[in-house]
């Protein structure tokens, strides 16, 4: 199934995936809205569909579109306008007193990130279809061939602990997803990664950070609410979240 999307003065074919099991309520079914592959996409584009509650996945763009559920919610925060809040102060504090630093790379270790990422699926995702990990799996994270990719890496002195996957577009940074040493999660290092990238945006006037979805019922994306003030993706437009 396709249909017509007008975007930036022109339209597009997008598909219709068929429904399956929502990996975030298990009582649910999920439906995705995807650009048909033979579609030119560029930054510019992409720029725009991100501002429409899409993302991507390696060089798929997809929403949301789930037959009875509307719970993703695209979250995105002004760097400007963010608050820390107390706890995000205390684990910048607590990153600094144990030497945690970041740096930002435009192109990746693959030999360097992979144990770290194969060790994360076996201990977080051993359940998943990503167990297990295998290295064509993380190069297609680290490749987009219509966007520049780049890296947000933390060190806990030379040890390489965390690395966040970052979209980087004229006004913004995307976040797709963060991989992490499990003897250092008690550093919450999912969270400090995106206080880093809020304090990486302000420096480079990035009007918005976007996370990624926001689905209430789903635990394992509560931090993400922790971030205020910020915007939220609802019934088509967005709405402010003090």
């Amino acid at each position: 199934m396709t249909e017509l999307f007008s975007a930036t003065q022109r339209h597009l074919r997008f598909g219709l995936t068929e429904p399956a099991s929502c990996s975030y309520l298990p009582d649910q079914q999920e439906q995705l809205v995807v650009l048909m592959p033979d579609e030119p996409i560029s930054a510019e584009l992409y720029q725009h569909l991100l501002s429409l509650n899409f993302r991507r996945s390696g060089e798929q763009t997809y929403t949301p579109h789930c037959p009875a559920c509307r719970a993703c919610q695209s979250v995105r925060i002004s760097p400007m306008q963010w608050q820390p809040s107390r706890s995000q102060r205390r684990l910048l504090k607590k990153a600094q007193r144990s030497g945690l630093h970041y740096r930002i790379v435009a192109e990746p270790d693959i030999n360097l990130y992979f144990p770290l990422f194969a060790a994360y699926i076996a201990f977080k995702h051993d359940d998943g279809v990503m167990y297990p990990a295998n290295k064509d799996q993380l190069q297609s994270m680290l490749e987009c061939s219509w966007l520049p990719v780049r890296f947000l890496e933390i060190y806990h002195a030379e040890q390489l602990i965390s690395v966040s996957i970052i979209d980087e577009l004229a006004d913004s940074y995307s976040a797709v997803y963060t991989f992490f040493a499990e003897q250092f999660q008690h550093m919450s290092p999912g969270k400090l990664a995106i206080v880093y990238l809020l304090q990486q945006a302000l420096q480079d006037n990035k009007s918005y950070v976007y996370l990624g979805y926001l689905v209430a019922a789903c635990q394992k994306m509560a931090y993400k609410a922790e971030f205020r003030p910020q915007q939220r993706f609802i019934q088509g437009q967005w709405h402010s979240f003090a």
